[in-house]
């Protein structure tokens, strides 16, 4: 089975693990301190904090911000229920408005100005044009799981000019990994103190190295890193850029080989903006057939996403006037095919010969 992402792992990573297995930390440590600081330089953040997972990081942004009952959280339904969760998590009201059928991004343009916060959300490491959107009285938290490595028109995604938090994912398909993992990134040094207290039970400890004392000030959470897992991302993070590059070169000959098919090829970057490229997700017709038959031929392919509105658990979203019209059509034919840094060009080869059998009949 060719699958549709996977990590890639070699000996300066492994290299980097068994270093750490023979020190004296094991858990939160130097490397989670040096991994940190490593992604923050890197997309030009002054804070990031890490977490076990992208969740328990969306998780600690939507409780940092002392989000209630009565506020919204505004994010974008083709996404990973996880994106509407964490407002669940901390009491408050998860929303939804469409995307724009041209990005499959939340558009902002239809989030209510009652919104209390917004997670709009990179879909597929495209990144999210904040730069015309409205903060005004309203938090922003990018949902930046696909997206650590890729670049707006203006800046890298988590470099915050135009949001208060910033969320990325380690999970093996993703740009980097650390097996699980990850991390939010912020310039306000209060948030980041914030987030550090909430994912270690809420303790702050007695800076006097005599004494035993500690204190839980807050409730908390065990959200923290191991260094096993920072050192494995800090090596990963070493090789993001040649990641991304490699992302790219197979999604622009995807787009040649595909060109003549009867598929939707997925919206691409603007001018002057770099793709992240997690996902590469075609559009086509009569997709459970066309799904079935490629995972009989041994292509990994995977639909991303069941719209957040159509879970059982969404029954507590109010939709629009109107309904989300743009996700349910995008959503209708999508299928993700296998994109990531170790796909060869003979595997892409079988993928699109497997995809041309099926579409064209």
């Amino acid at each position: 089975m060719i699958p549709y992402g996977r990590q890639s792992i070699d000996a300066s990573d492994i290299a980097a693990v068994e270093k750490v297995l023979a020190s004296n930390y094991l858990t939160s440590g130097p490397a989670v301190t040096d991994f940190e600081e490593g992604v923050a330089d890197y997309v030009g953040a002054k804070f990031a904090v890490s977490f076990t997972s992208a969740t328990a990081a969306l998780h600690a942004a939507c409780a940092v911000i002392d989000l209630t009952a009565t506020d919204t959280v505004v994010t974008s339904p083709l996404s990973f229920i996880a994106s509407a969760n964490c407002a669940r998590y901390v009491g408050a009201q998860p929303g939804l408005a469409d995307i724009d059928p041209h990005t499959y991004n939340i558009n902002l343009d239809l989030v209510s100005i009652d919104a209390r916060a917004v997670i709009p959300v990179h879909y597929a490491g495209l990144p999210v044009e904040l730069s015309n959107f409205s903060r005004e009285g309203r938090w922003v938290i990018e949902d930046a799981s696909h997206a650590l490595g890729a670049r707006s028109t203006t800046e890298k995604v988590g470099a915050l000019t135009h949001s208060d938090m910033c969320v990325f994912s380690f999970h093996p398909v993703k740009p980097i990994t650390t097996g699980e993992g990850g991390m939010v990134t912020t310039n306000s040094a209060e948030l980041a103190e914030k987030l550090r207290l909430l994912r270690s039970h809420g303790i702050v400890r007695d800076p006097d190295p005599n004494t035993w004392l500690y204190n839980a000030e807050t409730l908390g959470y065990n959200y923290r890193l191991t260094d096993i897992q920072a050192a494995l991302g800090l090596s990963q993070l070493h090789r993001l850029d040649s990641f991304i590059s490699q992302r790219n070169e197979i999604a622009e000959r995807y787009r040649e080989l595909l060109a003549d098919l009867p598929v939707t090829l997925p919206p691409a970057a603007p001018s002057g903006a770099l793709h992240g490229y997690h996902l590469f997700a075609i559009h086509v017709a009569e997709r459970a057939r066309v799904f079935r038959e490629l995972r009989q031929a041994g292509i990994g392919v995977q639909v991303h996403y069941v719209p957040v509105h159509h879970h059982g658990i969404s029954t507590d979203i109010e939709l629009p006037p109107g309904g989300l019209p743009n996700c349910e059509q995008v959503y209708e034919g999508l299928i993700s095919i296998p994109i990531h840094p170790g796909l060869s060009r003979k595997d892409q080869d079988t993928v699109v010969r497997e995809i041309r059998k099926t579409v064209v009949k």
